[in-house]
């Protein structure tokens, strides 16, 4: 099974299309799957537009009252998919905003089946873009990943800031199981939780990969929900909190991560898991 999580703040007018160009794709490469929307206290119509569409599609759907942020709004949604998802399902996050085209999630569950935990879409892998950014914008992307890059060094990783990604359930279930509600710890600093899952997959030794896309900018309907002063804040924040271990919780972390990595990796740092489940 394939969950799509959706982080949703007054997406009123893109839920219909990107859910047609979700059951499309998956539906062609004969996936299972299941829509989770957190809608993050939107004020326009998006409520009555999942109930509508929820007809349609297989949608859950999570509402707070309030806007949270999409920190909170991703983690309760993951929280969701660890509730109710198996070890062997899969959860893609994306945006609502048609920014993140569902046609790349067949090469990302072929990257986990690879022998990867994590796959982002990568905009800096060979083959990757990005379409309608501006030149501000992608400077300061190109700086943090940089900057990402020298305090959190993955192997073959370029992309840090994306939050298009697929994870094993086993990854998800494990990380909350170390981490509690410090999955996602740092809030109401602009869209820093997508890098702070990216650490906390470092941390935790996983396997990570990326598979090349194009960020279609252009066709965002909206403006862009992003701080940028907030967000690149947040990052230095990051960088101060996990670049060590600290004090007494780290160390705990410390055991639990290795006692997970002994039974998840083999000897030659191969991931012991098979195939995920899709069909």
């Amino acid at each position: 099974m394939i969950f799509v999580l959706l982080p949703a703040y007054n997406e009123e007018d893109a839920l219909q299309p990107l859910l047609e160009k979700i059951d499309g794709r998956l539906t062609e490469a004969g996936y299972r799957y299941r829509v989770v929307v957190v809608n993050d206290g939107s004020s326009d119509g998006t409520a009555d537009e999942l109930t509508r569409l929820s007809e349609r599609y297989p949608i859950d759907t999570i509402t707070h009252r309030f806007n949270r942020g999409l920190g909170e709004t991703a983690r309760d949604g993951f929280e969701h998919v660890a509730a109710i998802g198996s070890r062997d399902d899969v959860v893609v996050r994306m945006d609502c905003d048609d920014t993140h085209d569902p046609k790349y999630i067949p090469s990302m569950i072929a990257k986990l089946n690879e022998g990867y935990e994590v796959v982002t879409t990568s905009r800096y892998a060979p083959g990757g873009g990005q379409i309608g950014v501006n030149l501000y914008r992608r400077t300061l992307s190109r700086c943090a990943n940089l900057l990402l890059k020298t305090c959190f060094p993955v192997r073959g990783l370029k992309e840090y800031t994306c939050g298009y990604r697929a994870y094993r359930v086993s990854f998800l279930l494990d990380a909350l199981s170390i981490f509690g509600n410090q999955f996602i710890d740092l809030k109401g600093m602009g869209f820093t939780g997508t890098v702070e899952k990216m650490i906390k997959a470092r941390l935790m030794k996983a396997r990570v990969g990326e598979v090349p896309f194009t960020l279609r900018y252009d066709l965002k309907p909206g403006l862009s929900k992003v701080a940028t002063n907030i967000t690149t804040l947040g990052y230095f924040v990051l960088i101060a909190k996990y670049i060590v271990y600290w004090g007494d919780i780290g160390k705990e972390w410390k055991r639990r991560i290795g006692e997970r990595y002994s039974k998840v990796y083999d000897e030659k740092g191969q991931l012991r898991a098979g195939p995920v489940s899709v069909n």
